[in-house]
């Protein structure tokens, strides 16, 4: 006998989330959104890419541009890597796209 599919918390905020693709600048001279061909974001952090100082920098600059809280924003993969990929919670992946490309201007 089959088990009936559930839908899981998880599947839910994973439904209601958006997915960015983002290249990471550590050690900028400022914070700042820059657009990018292919629907990707570089963003320029003044943290140093030491101890995840800059990836923390990442989720509280996002979360503060976005206006949400910082458990909202999740590294899904990259950790140490420039290239990574972020899921905001709770959000349209147009919403966030387009307060993005709202700050960025």
């Amino acid at each position: 006998m089959k088990k009936a599919k559930t839908n899981r918390p998880q599947d839910k905020a994973v439904q209601d989330s958006a997915l960015l693709l983002v290249r990471i600048q550590p050690r900028a001279s400022k914070n700042e959104i820059i657009p990018m061909e292919g629907g990707a974001f570089k963003i320029r952090l003044t943290a140093p890419p030491v101890d995840g100082a800059a990836n923390e920098a990442l989720v509280r600059f996002l979360s503060g541009v976005l206006g949400i809280a910082k458990t909202r924003v999740e590294i899904v993969s990259g950790q140490t890597s420039r290239e990574k990929r972020i899921r905001i919670g709770g959000m349209s992946e147009a919403e966030v796209r387009r307060l993005l490309n709202t700050r960025a201007e």
